[in-house]
């Protein structure tokens, strides 16, 4: 880390980090169009990590270390919502990284030193992820991950899996949710990729790609005759169970071969950091001759009892991790470097390679990230580059070998200005990222922006992709994210004709006019996300969506914190995760006046539906109430308490305000005890708190 790095260029960078974090997360998950490698987008991730680490004050919900990073992809699927999410795991790259897992571990249970951690190491299988549902011991439903919290219903494709049990044996809770991933082993990707070939078909890049295709088939008969398998490892929703019938992930995973599952053969229980590391090493040694690929190694604590304990982050479980193995590496030509714009005028800079094989996919673009880094790396046209990648993206420039330079290559001069519509490209100080100024005359902004407003975690509108939103703003059928939703009335009214568009026709029509019907009523979390303001992602969304649970009331406190010495203000900078910076960009948005058109047009068309409270958050009765920690807690540790709090619903605060429900004092309060006092909140101990929600 930069010792030279202040708060203000920290915060500065952060901003970049996460603009550019979110930008190549739309790219992998809903436009199956990456420019980076994993590699790449983990080492920028691990610089935000360690920004945020080094300065707490700055970090926000927003942000991409706080977000599941599995959307929806694009399929006529039935849309379905995980009573359990499905999160994300947190990644190790380094022995080092996987110590401080377990020194996290040791402190957020207050273990000395000498208790051991045992933990579970399953190989990480690079396939689909997937969850099964079974009611009274039936399969019932099965689900693909998509965003976390809602996936799609591909039943009938995961019961023509033979490693999928229709019916459990053995004793089962009543409802039960197992997750695993479905895979296809090399071998039977590799007489599928002959028979496509010679079919005149063209062949799947890698297996983890043909297995995804193939359970997001409509005509279950390809799915049949695909050689798809599955590996169960973690459970979702349990019911009607005395408790889980296990109480340790080794345990979970015999009672799972019980009930008829295949689990991976070769997890392993260890007992010590040594055995962990060891275990990695003997894996990344066999890992070319396993018959299915593998991207890494997960870490699960053994113990249920500390997995309940630890809990989770907003987009992992502190209880498991992923050592990711290193990335794989070729070299090729730079042919050209190409500038694109985005939705927020970013220009971001892509190198266009020569095309060449890198760990059995065939790559040929990949991003350069921004100006200084291709300063920083002395990349020119014509160069011979090294280029790396770890898992189905296209990889990252990591230099180039200068030896092989041409003579002629000179360096690239950056653009300053837009390649779209040719206005000033301004990089603002202490920036690395240089922006169009053309605003809302930018085409590419424009575009870009309602993409992003029916991308696939926004509002999802099936037949309105990228190619329909370019083509439809080109022709002026819609200019702002209202006109969608008129689209049909105007069509009725003989103003256009979308039916007898170039590739449209009256079924094509008719079903996109559904689709967006079908999205008169949204999610408010997924609404906040769609109007693309900027340091807001799906974790901030629904961070907001939880705290003020309707858009009316956001509105109305967010135009009311304008004020910056008003409650409004207060109570919004003091919501965990939100800071000044978000607050600033919200109420910048909402108090502009184009975007209040936007949005009193945009609800005379839809409805925006209350934020909707975790499963069992509603019986809970500190459920949308506000609490602040103070002092030291002998029971749990502080990470401990805010955990479950929030589990059961409950908003943590970081100051005391009129708006506080609950105070937990523990030993050695100090001033905000005493406000609390003054301003008349209930104050509770310890062990009312503890017997409040539940685990007195």
């Amino acid at each position: 880390m930069d010792d030279h790095l202040d708060e203000v260029k920290a915060a500065e960078e952060m901003d970049r980090l996460i603009t550019d974090l979110r930008h190549h997360a739309e790219l992998y998950y809903n436009r199956d169009a990456p420019e980076i490698s994993d590699a790449e987008y983990d080492r920028r991730f691990q610089r935000l990590v360690a920004l945020e680490q080094r300065f707490p004050a700055l970090v926000r919900e927003g942000s991409p270390t706080h977000e599941v990073g599995a959307p929806i992809a694009g399929t006529p699927f039935a849309k379905v919502r995980h009573a359990v999410p499905m999160l994300s795991l947190d990644n190790a790259f380094s022995a080092d990284d996987v110590q401080e897992f377990f020194a996290r571990i040791r402190r957020f249970l207050g273990l000395d030193a000498e208790t051991p951690i045992p933990v579970v190491a399953e190989p990480k299988i690079d396939g689909l992820s997937a969850s099964l549902r079974y009611e009274k011991g039936r399969f019932v439903l099965g689900a693909t991950r998509g965003d976390g919290y809602e996936g799609e219903d591909i039943t009938r494709n995961l019961a023509l899996l033979d490693d999928i049990p229709k019916t459990l044996r053995g004793d089962a809770p009543e409802v039960l949710e197992i997750r695993g991933e479905v895979y296809m082993s090399r071998a039977e990707f590799a007489r599928l990729n002959e028979t496509r070939v010679e079919a005149g078909e063209a062949g799947f890049a890698n297996p983890r790609n043909a297995a995804a295709g193939s359970v997001r088939q409509l005509d279950p008969e390809v799915t049949r005759r695909r050689p798809l398998h599955f590996f169960a490892y973690a459970s979702g929703e349990i019911q009607g169970a005395d408790g889980r019938p296990w109480d340790t992930q080794e345990g979970f995973l015999a009672a799972l071969k019980a009930w008829g599952f295949a689990v991976n053969p070769l997890a392993r229980k260890c007992e010590t950091v040594e055995e962990v590391l060891a275990f990695y090493d003997e894996m990344a040694d066999r890992r070319a001759t396993l018959d299915y690929d593998i991207d890494g190694i997960v870490y699960k604590v053994d113990s249920i009892a500390w997995q309940e304990r630890l809990g989770f982050v907003s987009r992992a479980p502190r209880w498991a991790i992923a050592q990711k193995f290193p990335a794989e590496q070729a070299k090729t030509v730079l042919e050209k470097i190409g500038i694109s714009v985005g939705r927020t005028g970013a220009l971001t800079p892509f190198a266009i390679l020569t095309p060449v094989t890198v760990g059995g996919v065939v790559v040929s673009r990949a991003t350069l990230h921004n100006e200084d880094e291709i300063r920083r790396k002395d990349i020119r046209e014509g160069d011979t580059v090294i280029v790396q990648r770890a898992g189905d993206v296209i990889p990252q420039v990591v230099g180039a070998d200068k030896d092989k330079r041409p003579k002629d290559a000179v360096e690239f001069v950056f653009p300053d200005h837009c390649p779209v519509c040719g206005s000033l490209a301004v990089r603002e100080p202490g920036e690395a990222v240089r922006r169009c100024t053309g605003g809302l005359i930018c085409d590419a902004q424009a575009v870009e922006r309602l993409r992003h407003f029916v991308s696939r975690d926004a509002f999802d509108i099936e037949g309105l992709g990228e190619k329909q939103v370019e083509a439809f703003w080109r022709d002026e059928l819609i200019r702002g994210p209202a006109d969608i939703f008129t689209l049909k009335a105007r069509n009725d009214r003989n103003e256009i004709d979308l039916a007898g568009r170039e590739g449209w026709g009256a079924t094509s029509a008719g079903k996109l006019f559904q689709a967006i019907d079908a999205r008169r009523n949204i999610a408010l979390d997924r609404f906040i996300f769609a109007l693309g303001i900027r340091r807001v992602g799906q974790a901030t969304a629904r961070l907001l969506a939880h705290h003020y649970g309707t858009l009316e009331a956001l509105r109305e406190a967010v135009l009311a914190a304008r004020d910056q010495e008003s409650d409004a203000y207060r109570n919004l900078v003091d919501i965990d995760g939100v800071g000044p910076k978000v607050a600033a960009d919200l109420i910048g948005f909402f108090a502009e006046a184009h975007n209040q058109e936007v949005l009193e047009a945009l609800q005379k068309e839809l409805k925006v539906q209350p934020f909707e409270r975790p499963v069992g958050g509603g019986e809970s009765p500190v459920a949308g109430k506000t609490v602040v920690f103070t002092g030291t807690l002998e029971r749990m540790t502080r990470n401990e308490a805010k955990a479950w709090a929030e589990s059961r619903g409950a908003k943590v605060a970081g100051s005391v305000s009129a708006k506080t429900d609950y105070v937990v004092a523990g030993s050695s309060a100090g001033s905000k005890l005493t406000k609390a006092r003054e301003l008349g909140v209930e104050v509770l101990d310890e062990d009312a708190w503890l017997k409040l929600i539940g685990r007195g």
